[in-house]
C-alpha cells in the first residue's frame, strides 16, 4: 500500500556549496524553493532538501575536502532544467533577488518559455514550460 504523505518516486538533483547555507538562501529567496529540511552544525549543511513548489526538488550539502569523499562534487559546476508554469514570475523573482540573468525569457522554437541564470556558486539554471516530450509505450 501506498503511503499518501510520501511523494512518489522522482528524480533529485544534488550539488555541493561552498556556503551551503547562503546558497539555501539564495534559491529559496531568487528562485521560490522551499526548504525542507537542513542537517548540519554551525556553517556547514551535511544534507539539505529544497522543495520545487510545482514538484520534486533538489538536495545540496557543504563542499568536502576530506579524502575518500564518495560523492565528489565540485561546487558550481552544477546545470538544472527546472519546469515551471510560471516562468516570467520567477525570473522577476530572481532579478529582485539580484540573480545573474544570463539569458532573458525567450520562446523556443520547440514550444517553451524559458529564462537561464546563474547562482552565486557558479551554478546553472534554466525555467521553463518544456515539461519533456511523452514516453513511448
Amino acid at each position: 500500500m501506498t503511503d499518501p504523505t510520501t511523494p512518489p518516486p522522482q528524480v533529485w538533483p544534488t550539488l555541493r556549496a561552498r556556503d551551503a547555507r547562503a546558497l539555501i538562501r539564495f534559491l529559496v529567496d531568487a528562485f521560490g524553493f522551499e526548504e525542507t529540511v537542513v542537517h548540519g552544525d554551525g556553517g556547514r549543511v551535511e544534507h539539505a532538501q529544497l522543495s520545487w513548489p510545482e514538484g520534486g526538488g533538489i538536495m545540496l550539502g557543504s563542499q568536502r575536502d576530506e579524502a575518500g569523499d564518495k560523492w565528489p562534487l565540485r561546487p558550481g559546476t552544477f546545470g538544472c532544467y527546472v519546469v515551471s508554469d510560471h516562468v516570467d514570475a520567477v525570473h522577476e523573482r530572481a532579478v529582485k533577488a539580484g540573480a545573474e540573468i544570463l539569458r532573458e525569457p525567450y520562446d523556443t522554437d520547440y514550444g517553451s518559455h524559458d529564462f537561464a541564470a546563474r547562482d552565486p556558486e557558479g551554478n546553472l539554471w534554466q525555467f521553463g514550460t518544456y515539461r519533456g516530450e511523452p514516453r513511448k509505450t
